[in-house]
């Protein structure tokens, strides 16, 4: 029986569960690698594993003569370069596509309205207020989420979850989605991405990066959608240009965004983000580091379903 080397390169609070399941496929090693160490520990590896801290590129697929599979469990896979998997023969296994599944994890859709009850309510900036020793109510009056309009950009597996959201709440839920794969009820349906962004007081955005969707929302974008208007992103930072972003929020056409995603989130220019400097003299800008889909819960949950998907695919090479 072949004893697979797998190396899981991001096993912070890895469910116990999953581990099991690939102790029982070879021999496995839990490193915390930073960029060198990876390279450096890929020359015997069949199977490699991780989340979103490590770009997954030709170098390290160069550096990985016996690689079969990179295991990642997430939808998005800008961090992995498909075409150099490709060329090298190496299988990407993820959860995108894993719509069953996927049904059963609201950890990002959950976060997305935290963030968009944080933005409205600016609970931030209040609680921050009376760790100073303020206690000034009139200061941090919101704004009621019932009555209003929220858009959402992408009605797929999170968006669908968020619309219900939405509907809870007594909002009006409109969406827009070139191809969905069926409909919520209770949402009506534009036509076109400018007529979401025309009638949403408050956008919330849910699609996958992709060619076509990269800087799928720019300056032409936001200035479609209504003065004094809000913005929510939790799929992917490229989706949204940064520097259209932040103009529409100095220049005061939106009221706010919060943002579970940056461009560069894997790089050093991230510590150069505009959108972070903005954010330190603004409270009108929330940022989380991509924390949409880490809770224990769920992530117990992908790694063990991807331990199993594992499972299967290095069976079917034996």
């Amino acid at each position: 029986m072949t004893r697979w080397q797998i190396l899981n390169a991001e096993p912070g609070n890895y469910s116990p569960a999953a581990e099991e399941i690939l102790r029982r496929l070879g021999d496995v090693r839990m490193l915390q690698l930073d960029r060198k160490g990876l390279l450096e520990s890929l020359g015997q590896v069949d199977v490699l594993i991780v989340r979103l801290a490590n770009q997954i590129d030709e170098e390290v697929f160069a550096a990985a003569p016996k690689l079969k599979a990179v295991v990642s469990a997430t939808t998005g896979l800008d961090h992995i370069d498909l075409k150099a998997a490709e060329h090298h023969g190496v299988i990407v296994l993820s959860l995108r596509g894993e719509v069953e599944f996927l049904r059963s994890v609201p950890a990002t859709a959950e976060l997305t309205w935290g963030l968009l009850l944080a933005l409205t309510r600016k609970i931030p900036s209040a609680f921050d207020a009376v760790l100073h020793g303020k206690w000034d109510r009139d200061r941090f009056k919101g704004h009621d989420l019932a009555g209003k309009s929220l858009g959402i950009l992408g009605l797929g597996r999170i968006g669908h979850i968020v619309a219900r959201y939405g509907i809870a709440f007594g909002m009006k839920v409109l969406a827009y989605d070139p191809a969905p794969l069926e409909w919520e009820g209770g949402v009506e349906k534009c036509s076109n991405m400018g007529e979401l962004l025309g009638k949403a007081d408050i956008v919330s955005i849910h699609v996958p990066l992709n060619a076509s969707t990269a800087g799928l929302v720019g300056r032409l974008e936001l200035g479609q959608m209504p003065g004094g208007g809000l913005l929510v992103n939790t799929s992917r930072g490229d989706v949204v240009d940064e520097a259209a972003l932040l103009a529409a929020l100095e220049s005061g056409h939106l009221a706010g965004a919060a943002l579970d995603v940056l461009p560069h989130e894997r790089s050093s220019e991230l510590k150069e983000s505009p959108l972070i400097r903005y954010a330190r003299t603004h409270s009108n800008l929330i940022l989380t580091p991509h924390i949409g889909g880490a809770t224990c819960e769920s992530m117990e949950a992908t790694e063990i379903f991807m331990a199993e998907k594992l499972s299967s695919f290095l069976k079917s090479l034996t």
